[in-house]
């Protein structure tokens, strides 16, 4: 099985549940587990039931599950730091100060980011790695970073140029590093990219979408998840078996657009929050795993 399990889609698909439920089930047969979210907004706290922060922390109640939420401006407090320290004392303070100005912008903040996304590829201390990613267009610009950071140190070291975040030939490390991280998420036996929909046409088109641009970055999705999925032993009455008939219709729609197998996950009749309910929805994830083990 992939070592590393990348949920992504549209706002409000229900990713982070996904997520979870997933690194539940990973925890449970005794694999050393990390979820991690790129999401600024996250709720992997509200999913567990305890404060998460960088982490990785433990979760209550499941031995070897662990959780992080990726911070960018804690990252970029980090970055400067690294980056700085070995110039303190050698260069004046208000060239320093200079230079803590010129990386505080947007180049650097994204930069550093990534850096954390990619220590979290690199962290050899799990046995399982599950991304519950921001929104669709973050996550895009996240997986294009490693191919265009590279090109970039390339393109400015051959003229002996500048980067904002320094000499280009002193990029060398991070150059390997961005390198060996896109080399992992190309690699279907080292990712497993999940794309989460819903039966909304909005959905779905973001889904064919984010199919499209992953698979101009070499990046293949291996399955789709229709989330939310009515049971058909609950559609007993007219409203329930319209609603049903709708998704039976977008889940075709999307089978069209998109050359990759479908999931359905089914509509819980409560909140996902608890190792309880993530155990409950993690019994309906037995086909998400297996063609994560494909």
């Amino acid at each position: 099985m992939a070592r590393q399990l990348l949920f992504s889609g549209k706002g409000g698909v229900g990713k982070t549940t996904l997520a979870c439920a997933t690194a539940v089930r990973f925890a449970q047969a005794g694999l050393r587990t990390l979820v991690v979210t790129t999401d600024p907004a996250s709720n992997v706290s509200d999913v567990f039931e305890q404060p998460i922060g960088e982490g990785p922390v433990p979760i209550r109640g499941l031995n070897g599950l662990f959780a992080a939420e990726l911070d960018a401006e804690s990252a970029l407090r980090a970055y400067k730091a690294r980056a700085l320290a070995p110039l303190e004392g050698v260069l004046p303070e208000d060239v320093l100060r200079s230079l803590d100005e010129q990386m505080s912008g947007p180049c650097t903040s994204e930069i550093a980011a990534f850096d954390q996304f990619v220590a979290r590829i690199d962290d050899q201390g799990f046995d399982r790695v599950v991304f519950d990613t921001a929104p669709t267009g973050h996550t895009l610009r996240l997986l294009e970073l490693p191919g265009a950071w590279v090109t970039h140190i390339d393109a400015v070291a051959a003229v002996g140029g500048q980067t904002c975040l320094g000499p280009a030939d002193a990029l060398a490390a991070s150059r390997e590093q961005y390198e060996r991280a896109l080399e992992s998420l190309r690699s279907p036996r080292s990712t497993a990219v999940i794309l989460v929909t819903q039966a909304e046409r909005t959905a779905i088109e973001e889904t064919e979408r984010a199919h499209a641009e992953m698979v101009s970055l070499g990046i293949a999705p291996r399955m789709a998840v229709m989330n939310g999925r009515i049971p058909a032993e609950v559609a007993d009455n007219a409203f329930a078996r319209a609603r049903r008939a709708m998704q039976d219709e977008q889940i075709a729609e999307l089978s069209r657009r998109v050359p990759i197998p479908i999931v359905e996950v089914p509509l819980l009749d409560s909140d996902v929050t608890g190792i309880k309910t993530l155990e409950r929805l993690g019994d309906h994830l037995a086909p998400l795993l297996e063609l994560a083990a494909v």
